[in-house]
């Protein structure tokens, strides 16, 4: 048997993946550069992290990046109905879950809006559905934060929607500046 076609796709694999895993890290090096909410790490282990970011290129990225963040908000918003179930919360944080609740079925509204919009490259309504989202992450947080010693279970769930709605809007940012729309 001829080792050589192996070796060949073998060869082509690896330049796909580490010109792939090249434009992650560019990618995300400019996007941490650029704002302070996108640490660089968090950016390439999110984007790494769904399959097809090994053969995306920047525009693919773009959809992937949202995509993500879809996947957290739906997620989140499932955590909260199972955290609502618990009956150990105070009116006041009942109240603080439902809000949270409310504002990520929103969310989900948004993000499918947002993808839309994203591959219409009609990026700047794309770009207010994904700053929604963000405020919807803030603002559950804040709901917690306004009584005194109250700590948040949506913490680490809030920041990462945060997190992943800046690295979408980066992305849409440079996409935007390559293909010469900004």
């Amino acid at each position: 048997m001829n080792p050589l076609p192996f070796l060949i796709i073998l060869f082509i694999t690896t330049i796909q993946s580490t010109s792939a895993q090249t434009l992650i890290n560019t990618t995300c090096k400019t996007a941490s550069n650029d704002d302070p909410n996108i640490p660089y790490a968090f950016c390439t282990t999110s984007l790494l992290a769904a399959p097809a970011s090994r053969c995306a290129a920047l525009q693919g990225l773009g959809s992937i990046s949202i995509r993500l963040i879809r996947y957290n908000v739906t997620d989140t918003r499932c955590f909260i109905k199972q955290l609502i179930k618990d009956k150990k919360w105070d009116p006041y944080q009942r109240q603080c879950l439902d809000d949270c609740f409310q504002l990520f079925t929103d969310a989900i509204d948004s993000v499918k809006q947002a993808m839309r919009y994203y591959n219409a490259k009609k990026f700047d309504d794309a770009n207010v559905q994904i700053s929604s989202i963000m405020d919807a992450a803030n603002t559950c947080e804040d709901g917690f934060k306004e009584r005194k010693g109250l700590v948040s279970p949506l913490t680490k769930r809030n920041v990462d929607v945060f997190q992943l709605s800046a690295v979408a809007l980066s992305v849409m940012k440079i996409v935007q500046t390559r293909s010469g729309l900004i």
